[in-house]
Formats: C-alpha cells, structure tokens, sequence
C-alpha cells in the first residue's frame, strides 16, 4: 500500500476500510428487519434534517411571534420550548412532527412498528432535547434518542 492509498483509508473512515476489506455491512434497517427502499424504510440523512429545520424554524417563529415579546435574545430558549412541546405532542398522537409529516416521515416503534407508547415518547423528546443523542448514530441511522426509546424513522 503506497501512501496514497493509506491517507484515502484514513480519510474514507473505518466503514470503508472494512468494506475494502470484505466486510459486509447490508443496507440501513437491514438488521431491524425493515425493507431497503420505499414505505418502511430507515428515513434518509437528508430527509431527517430537512424535517428538524422545519420543525424548529416553525418553533421559531411560534416562540419569537407569541412567547419571547418579539425579542430576539430570548426567542431561541423559547424556541427549544416549542420544539420539545410540538414534538412530544405531535410524536405521540399522530406519529411524526410537522416537518416529518411533510417530508414524508414518522417515528415507529420497533415492536410491531405501530405507533410509540407515551413513555418511549417522553424519553424520545427529553433526550432529542440534549442534542448529544441525536448526534450519535448507530449504522442503521438511529440515534441514541431513537435507540433508548425503542423507535425508528421511517419514511411513509
């Protein structure tokens, strides 16, 4: 291996060194018996993000024009607020936030991939509400928050 080649390992990360060297690592949700593409699917990367900024641009904007007296500093603590409450209470009734509604997503749970019981969404949204566990991924594109509360995003 000429030097090259050791620097685009390194750069590439530990997944794709292990992937040129045979390992095999199966599609996202593979493991969770969900299928590769289409209705049911682990929610992409892409989509995922896209949903949690409209989420929280719509707490924004509800934290900024009713709760913080249209003062900017105070708007964004509001806004977390928000965001934890929409989540909670859109979550756990009708399966996916607003921005997740648009984009094609909800949250289920793993056990029979029905909608989340009211304990796994309040762990859910008070550790979405740490940012660290949704930060943290596991290779099905789970993070912690959705890991500890036996859930997945899906796309509809």
């Amino acid at each position: 291996m000429d030097k090259r080649e050791a620097i685009g390992s390194w750069l590439s990360g530990p997944r794709a060194t292990a992937e040129d060297m045979g390992a095999d690592f199966g599609y996202r949700g593979e493991r969770l018996g969900l299928p590769e593409e289409g209705p049911g699917s682990v929610a992409s990367v892409g989509r995922r993000f896209g949903a949690i900024f409209i989420d929280w641009a719509m707490a924004a904007l509800i934290a900024y024009g009713l709760l913080s007296g249209r003062d900017l500093s105070a708007t964004n603590t509001w806004a977390l607020a928000v965001f934890l409450i929409m989540s909670l209470l859109t979550v756990g009734t009708v399966g996916s936030t607003p921005g997740k509604r648009l984009l094609g997503l909800r949250v289920v749970a793993l056990d029979g991939l029905g909608r989340l019981v009211a304990w796994r969404v309040l762990v859910r949204t008070a550790l979405l509400g740490l940012a660290i566990p949704a930060l943290v991924w596991d290779r099905d594109g789970r993070g912690l928050h959705d890991q500890f509360s036996g859930a997945v995003q899906v796309r509809s």
